[in-house]
């Protein structure tokens, strides 16, 4: 049987075509464009799986990964940063777009269960995965299997609160780790203290003697909601993805940062980049 991933992202979604050997056959990536709604997004994954489906003639199994998590009560998407989504029952209605049976999975649960099994975290048996792009999530993985939680909430790092009268997010709260970390957070920060509107790309090169503030900050903010995470869970190896987890300098500083935050006599948690790039989530995908 051939294996459908989708991965369903703030800016792009990814539809990916694998073998038994998840050996791609083909993949295809589109804007989000979720500005358009949530019909819009049904119709999106409706053309990916078609267009997929053309290039294989054996039977196929369709997973998606998605922002949010499914609701355990109702089965409708619940904490999810493309707010479209929230309260819609998306596995039901894609198998009725698709006339198929579908399997849905966080989008960061499955970039972690991918990254165990084939990436950066492979014989390492309880794995925390970060995304840190449009949104911040985080997945656990223990022994190739995800800990979804008693209400399919585990491992939402981006939402615990790191500075409780900190930055009002969308879902209610203040202070979540998201309103500091995801990439339209920190260039809101930059904008603020430095007066410019830059992508973080181009802060990461500004010669501006507001950068080393910024970068102090984001500093801090990495290692106390990263220090939670080990505190609480004690991870075999933490993996870093989305755009962000190529920056540099979280794998020196950021884990100086982290490991000061740590309630330990001894912390040498691995945080380690990840290898399948942004192509953890579709594997991730096809492996629910």
């Amino acid at each position: 049987m051939h294996k459908i991933g989708i991965d369903l992202g703030g800016t792009k979604t990814e539809g990916v075509l694998l073998d038994e050997k998840f050996e791609i056959i083909d993949r295809k990536r589109l804007a989000t464009n979720q500005q358009e709604g949530y019909s819009s997004i049904l119709e999106l994954i409706k053309n990916l799986v078609d267009d997929l489906k053309q290039k294989t003639d054996d039977s196929i199994s369709i997973g998606i990964c998605t922002p949010g998590a499914l609701s355990k009560q109702s089965g409708v998407i619940k904490n999810s940063n493309t707010q479209c989504l929230i309260g819609k029952d998306i596995k039901n209605d894609l198998e009725n777009l698709l006339k198929q049976k579908i399997s849905i999975e966080n989008d960061a649960n499955c970039f972690t269960l991918a990254e165990s099994k084939l990436g950066a975290a492979q014989k390492f048996d309880i794995v925390f995965g970060v995304i840190m792009g449009t949104g911040v999530g985080g997945g656990i993985v223990i022994k190739e299997q995800i800990h979804n939680g008693r209400t399919n909430i585990a491992g939402e790092w981006g939402h615990h609160c790191i500075k409780p009268a900190g930055n009002s997010c969308y879902c209610g709260k203040s202070g979540c780790v998201e309103t500091y970390l995801s990439g339209p957070a920190l260039e809101k920060r930059w904008e603020e203290i430095s007066g410019e509107q830059q992508s973080v790309s181009e802060i990461l090169q500004a010669n501006n003697n507001q950068y080393p503030r910024w970068k102090g900050e984001f500093l801090e903010n990495f290692g106390l909601a990263l220090g939670n995470v080990i505190d609480i869970l004690d991870p075999d190896a933490i993996v870093l993805g989305g755009g962000l987890s190529n920056i540099p300098f979280l794998y020196d500083q950021g884990k100086d940062s982290v490991y000061h935050q740590v309630f330990s006599d001894q912390i040498d948690t691995p945080i380690l980049k990840n290898k399948l790039g942004d192509s953890a989530g579709v594997f991730g995908a096809c492996m629910i």
